[in-house]
């Protein structure tokens, strides 16, 4: 069997706080305490473990493939809650979303400054 990504750690200030806010951005159940982790279940079967961390965090990126409609209410979700939004990971383009491979695509940031993704093909699967 090829190798699957399985999970990985995500360092966080307030690990409660990070994971509950991927959670309700995402619209995915609540996390699960797995020894000192919590653990946010995505449906490929990869997991985030949340693990506080009372040092310096390094900011990593997270990308999430979705629907056109699971987009839309993502986005959404990110707008009622007042977030900045960027249509690429360095924040030039603020406020806008990209439209990459003719899907789309917009980055935000999580408490601790992770970036969040969510795109719709992945890049370079072709497209505009």
């Amino acid at each position: 069997m090829p190798a699957q990504l399985n999970h990985t750690i995500v360092h966080a200030s307030d690990q409660a706080r990070s994971a509950h806010f991927l959670t309700e951005i995402l619209d995915l159940p609540d996390p699960v305490r797995y020894g000192p982790f919590l653990v946010v279940e995505l449906s490929n079967g990869v997991s985030l473990d949340y693990l506080t961390w009372r040092g310096p965090i390094t900011a990593q990126h997270y990308a999430f493939l979705v629907t056109e409609d699971e987009f839309d209410e993502v986005f959404g979700r990110i707008e009622a809650l007042g977030l900045g939004y960027w249509a690429d990971p360095h924040h030039s383009q603020p406020g806008r979303i990209n439209r990459r491979d003719g899907g789309r695509g917009v980055y935000w940031d999580d408490p601790d400054g992770h970036g969040l993704e969510i795109i719709t093909r992945p890049y370079g699967s072709g497209g505009a």
